[in-house]
């Protein structure tokens, strides 16, 4: 994700903000005003966004004050000029009681905000480090826009306002919220990172005129689906602005693409990468320490294999243990030309490639813009989202936020940095629900009634794709090898190895399964769709392609002479070969979809044995008229393309 949470607590977390996040994440002298600490560290000054700053006096884009910081995040939820309001109070011969309460925005609260931090993708952050001038401008004004876009789809669709009794009601907040931006340049390795710390004030006026506190339990739930729509809205911006499109790039394999700058090499991230080669070390070494835990009668404490789950945990603790502690920041321009140097000396780039990074995008985008067209067909998006957000979560249950969430992902692999029509995302989820989701919320509950808790699951079965095996848990030898499969038995350490230098075994990652998830139904629709419509190249979803797994790839056409032969009796493909190769001789930026012939009997097993459990599971829950109605799916017939090969770099940045 590129957008992280925190809770601002009034006291020391307050304190550390305005010591620190303030001015740029270094460390704020002494007695200095919050102006100058800014100049002094070269960061440009805070800046007020938000709808609700009318209400307190404020407008866009006006600067931060200490004092108006102090007051409305580190006094526990006062008004921004609060010192202000109290002194005419005393003025005017109230008492101190009353004029204290006039400044108060409701009730004094702990958690006074939360620290929303905004990041590009990082060839987008590389662009704007290594570029010129207006490709610096450019790519901050796309920042600057998609934060506001994001802040304005969470005062109107996520953020409420609870009261009454156990909060039973809630309300959107009609005059917006109150947010303070700071801007950063850098990570704490130094390496270029342009990220904004968005401070949003928990404080919101009802419509009665009284000030409550935001849900932020709501705030949190949504960040998936904020991190999305920015990573949208800003690959687009930069694409528009600059003539640039975006590529999926496999950073781990099994896990989702990560949508790119096209044309920006891999080695100029792993440049960036030095924090995360950090982490990713202590992970392995964490990673072996658990799979080898025994308590005192030599039994496994955990599981011999590593679960997402679990690996996410480490992940969080191993970048806290190799957090460095913050450098001095410098001015924007001196650090624009260090890391030119640097990544010129030891990126291992080309130096030509690095001075002319933008044109070299530019050749890749138009190469990419020539051969695959933008387009999304509701319908079968409305499949892929449902299915991936059904396997990707526990018990295959989930809520309106993760389908949005998917889909924004789904529309940023499809558009490749091409803008979409304004409501697309929620069209794509009005259509999942509709047609492919059975609410299963219990009505009794509070929280149940609420649409944006409403809980759903698939309406089709996928009992028979291949599960995630549950592992024996036999009593390890330190001195030997974690075993590269659950049921096989560890081979012995290579002799010199330390922990950390053989992989350690994880549970099959889930995407994967989503993806033959999605695969599956779309066979399943295809076979029950009209015959008009079978053996065109919608079959195989051309427009979804960039998301299937290499492993979905498909054989080269088999020769002219032996296309005309019979199958074999008793086994008929699932998909018609014959539309796979057309697709195949489109040839985009890429490759075109492989399915092997394994894969394929696979599907048609499936398929098979889903048309059944569908049925059955329709009875239960709608009304035998609709149990076997299948909704038409227009065909839409696009070029398709091959994933991006496998970099060798980890991620982004991780911690700053």
């Amino acid at each position: 994700m590129t957008v992280d949470i925190k809770v601002i607590r009034a006291g020391q977390m307050y304190r550390y903000y305005l010591r620190q996040t303030v001015v740029g994440d270094g460390r704020r002298p002494a007695r200095t005003p919050l102006r100058v600490a800014q100049e002094q560290a070269g960061v440009p000054v805070g800046r007020w966004m938000g709808r609700g700053l009318a209400v307190l006096g404020l407008a866009p884009g006006e600067e931060v004050t200490e004092a108006q910081l102090r007051n409305l995040f580190g006094e526990r939820g006062r008004h921004p000029y609060a010192d202000r309001i109290e002194a005419d109070r005393l003025a005017a011969g109230d008492s101190a009681k009353k004029a204290f309460k006039a400044g108060a925005l409701g009730r004094r609260v702990t958690v006074t905000g939360v620290d929303f931090v905004f990041r590009p993708q990082p060839t987008i952050y590389l662009l704007w480090a290594l570029g010129d001038e207006e490709t610096r401008r450019v790519i901050e004004a796309a920042h600057e826009r998609a934060i506001e876009r994001v802040l304005e789809w969470i005062e109107d669709e996520v953020a409420v306002i609870r009261y009454g009794k156990d909060g039973i009601y809630r309300v959107r907040p009609p005059g917006g919220l109150v947010a303070a931006r700071f801007r950063h340049y850098e990570a704490r390795s130094g390496m270029p990172l342009l990220h904004d710390h968005l401070l949003l004030s928990v404080k919101g006026q009802r419509l009665d005129g009284k000030w409550g506190s935001i849900h932020s339990t709501a705030l949190y739930e949504n960040t998936v689906a904020a991190s999305a729509l920015y990573n949208e809205l800003v690959a687009a911006e930069v694409c528009e602005a600059l003539g640039l499109a975006t590529e999926p790039r496999i950073v781990t394999p099994g896990r989702r693409p990560v949508m790119e700058i096209a044309g920006v090499p891999h080695e100029l991230i792993r440049w960036t990468s030095q924090r995360s080669d950090q982490i990713a070390a202590c992970l392995e070494e964490m990673e072996h320490e658990y799979v080898t835990a025994v308590d005192d009668d030599g039994e496994l404490k955990f599981l011999p294999v590593v679960s997402d789950r679990a690996r996410a945990k480490m992940n969080a603790m191993a970048a806290r243990k190799t957090r460095p502690p913050k450098q001095k920041t410098r001015p924007l321009a001196q650090l624009r030309v260090w890391w030119k140097v640097s990544a010129i000396l030891t990126s291992k780039v080309a130096a030509d490639v690095i001075t002319s990074l933008l044109e070299h995008a530019r050749a890749a985008a138009a190469a990419i813009r020539a051969r695959v067209a933008a387009v999304v067909d509701v319908a079968l998006a409305a499949v892929d989202v449902t299915a991936t957000v059904f396997v990707m979560n526990e018990g295959g249950r989930f809520h309106r936020r993760h389908l949005l969430a998917e889909a924004r992902r789904h529309l940023a692999l499809v558009l490749r940095g091409r803008r979409r029509d304004p409501g697309l995302d929620d069209r794509v989820v009005a259509a999942a629900i509709s047609t492919h989701c059975l609410d299963i919320s219990e009505p009794k509950t509070t929280i149940g009634l609420l649409a944006d808790y409403r809980l759903y699951t698939a309406r089709w079965d996928l009992a028979d794709l291949p599960t995630r095996p549950r592992p024996p848990t036999p009593a390890p030898d330190p001195d030997r090898q974690p075993p590269a499969d659950p049921g096989e038995p560890a081979a012995l350490r290579p002799p010199g190895q330390d922990a950390g230098e053989w992989e350690i075994p994880r549970l099959p990652l889930q995407y994967d399964r989503a993806v033959l998830a999605g695969a599956v139904v779309r066979e399943k629709l295809r076979a029950t769709t009209t015959a008009a419509v079978r053996g065109r190249a919608y079959d195989v979803v051309a427009h979804q392609q960039a998301a299937m797994p290499e492993q979905l790839l498909a054989p080269p056409a088999a020769e002219a002479e032996h296309d005309d032969q019979e199958p074999e009796p008793g086994r008929q493909e699932a998909i018609d070969m014959t539309a796979v190769r057309a697709l195949r001789e489109s040839r985009t930026d890429v490759e075109a979809l492989d399915l092997t012939a394994d894969r394929l009997r696979r599907l048609q097993e499936v398929a098979a044995k889903m048309a059944e459990d569908s049925r059955v599971r329709a009875d239960r829950h709608t009304a035998p008229a609709d149990a076997d109605v299948v909704r038409p799916v227009r065909p839409d017939d696009q070029q398709a393309h091959r994933p991006q090969e496998p970099g060798p770099h980890r991620g982004r940045e991780a911690g700053h």
